[in-house]
């Protein structure tokens, strides 16, 4: 299979050209990325969504992470990254729906399976207002171990250290019972979260997307 191939940028963000994913993230060239959180409300509860990732990710395995992310390959543009909603959960949305919550820049470096990585991306963050059941989510099971969602203010207090943890409910895939085939199912899902099992990022990205997340009205 040929390997996915990313535009890639020096730290003004003058495109250099094309590189694939591990030379990407091999050299530390910029690039870009899409960042959606997932919103609603139940009565005058603001709820946010978040995913976990898989445990075979090769990066932050297992971590609680953004409701969907993802690299925008070489020549597309961002409004092509709505198609990670699709691809992640099974939600259908147009780029006009979302709601711009800025740009971030963020510089990663570790080792994956021994070899040195340098992630190096700037992301256009935006939020979606979004009323699908989690039971009615399609999940992408190589990427994503399951959904779950907690009060927005809830949220806030535990990146600001106020709180330890929070309970949060949602659906995560497992071997449906009985299955010959190992059939994967969504079943529910309940669970005490702490800010330290979320992707290490600096705290004042999770605040500040939460805080504008308050912008994105019920109305939309």
């Amino acid at each position: 299979m040929r390997e996915e191939r990313f535009d890639i940028y020096d730290q003004e963000m003058n495109q250099l050209g094309t590189a694939t994913r591990e030379e990407t993230h091999r050299l530390g060239h910029w690039h870009r990325t899409f960042h959606c959180w997932l919103t609603h409300y139940e009565g005058s509860r603001q709820l946010v969504r978040f995913q976990q990732r898989h445990a075979d990710k090769d990066t932050n395995p297992g971590c609680y992470d953004i409701t969907v992310a993802g690299h925008l390959s070489a020549g597309e543009t961002m409004q092509d990254g709505v198609r990670e909603l699709e691809e992640e959960l099974g939600v259908s949305a147009g780029f006009q729906q979302l709601v711009p919550l800025g740009q971030v820049r963020e510089e990663e470096s570790g080792y994956v399976n021994g070899k040195l990585f340098i992630d190096r991306e700037v992301s256009d963050v935006f939020g979606l207002l979004c009323d699908i059941p989690l039971m009615e989510l399609r999940l992408q099971p190589e990427e994503v171990a399951g959904v779950y969602e907690a009060d927005i203010e809830e949220l806030l207090a535990l990146f600001k250290g106020e709180l330890e943890e929070i309970a949060a409910q949602g659906v995560r895939l497992a071997i449906a019972p009985n299955s010959p085939t190992g059939h994967l199912r969504l079943m529910s899902s309940e669970r005490s979260i702490r800010a330290d099992q979320f992707v290490p990022r600096d705290v004042s990205y999770y605040i500040d997307v939460l805080q504008k997340l308050r912008s994105v009205s019920r109305t939309l």
